[in-house]
């Protein structure tokens, strides 16, 4: 019985990411695209509701960092419990890949169509959310809050923009990890939430959450009502626009692949399933 309830040992979680990664790369195209869609919109509901949770500044710095960082999990805790394809967690199936059970011709499809519907998710999940005026919420502080955290993604420099991806997404894989030492829906939620909190506390960078933080950024300085009450003007945001959104996204990316399959994904499969002889 005990065998049951007792976590799984890390060499058996690395044969179950690798079991993973091998059904992942070989999920059909429009099952990939629909959950990569979901995946997006269940970050992009995690990052709008640490958006409501962080916006007192009466809080003080670092709980409301850590509370933006617990209801921020609310994310991948829907991905992996819910089911769907996350890009960042998806950077782990690089362990299938190394050990040969899958080709980079089927890694590229699926990081590509799951980058894809994300993308898709998080902005429509955005533009749902400024339709639906919650960011009007505590006289627009919502708002104002929305927009600062925006702006302050676009400002980032590259070389900051890359190694806060790195750190991130090397939390995100390490809890996607953790749950695979999971046997129940508890385990898998306790097992998620001090990464991916410690992530967004400490200001690291997610590229799919930005696919939701900075269109919605956009479309909320594209409102001269609200930038009036907020006393803002489009030259208090310049750099919250596509060329922003781009400049974020691409460091930040690459970062995120490297944290995931390098420090991740890479040691692990080092550590439990490289051939023995090397």
């Amino acid at each position: 019985m005990k065998h049951l309830i007792d976590a799984f040992a890390p060499a058996e979680m690395a044969q179950r990411v690798l079991r993973v990664g091998v059904a992942k790369a070989r999920l059909p195209v429009a099952d990939t695209l629909i959950l990569a869609v979901l995946a997006g919109a269940f970050i992009g509901l995690g990052a709008a509701f640490a958006t409501l949770t962080t916006t007192d500044p009466a809080m003080g710095f670092g709980p409301a960092r850590v509370l933006g960082g617990l209801t921020f999990s609310l994310g991948l805790i829907l991905v992996v419990v819910a089911g769907a394809e996350l890009f960042t967690g998806n950077n782990l199936v690089a362990m299938a890949w190394a050990s040969r059970e899958i080709n980079t011709r089927q890694v590229a499809r699926n990081w590509i169509l799951v980058y894809i519907g994300n993308f898709f998710g998080s902005v429509g999940t955005a533009l749902l959310i400024y339709w639906s005026g919650t960011w009007a919420l505590a006289e627009n502080g919502v708002a104002l809050n929305a927009l600062q955290i925006a702006a302050a993604k676009c400002d980032l420099g590259w070389g900051e923009a890359f190694v806060r991806g790195v750190l991130c997404n090397a939390l995100v894989c390490l809890a996607v990890w953790l749950c695979n030492s999971a046997r129940s829906t508890t385990d898998k939620i306790l097992a998620i939430i001090f990464p991916i909190t410690g992530f967004v506390a400490m200001g690291f960078e997610h590229c799919i959450a930005n696919m939701y933080f900075i269109p919605l950024g956009m479309l909320l300085k594209g409102n001269p009502e609200l930038l009036e009450g907020l006393g803002l003007e489009n030259a208090d945001l310049a750099s919250l626009t596509l060329e922003g959104l781009s400049a974020n996204l691409v460091p930040v990316t690459l970062g995120n692949i490297v944290g995931g399959t390098l420090l991740v994904a890479g040691v692990y499969w080092f550590a439990y399933l490289r051939p023995k002889g090397e």
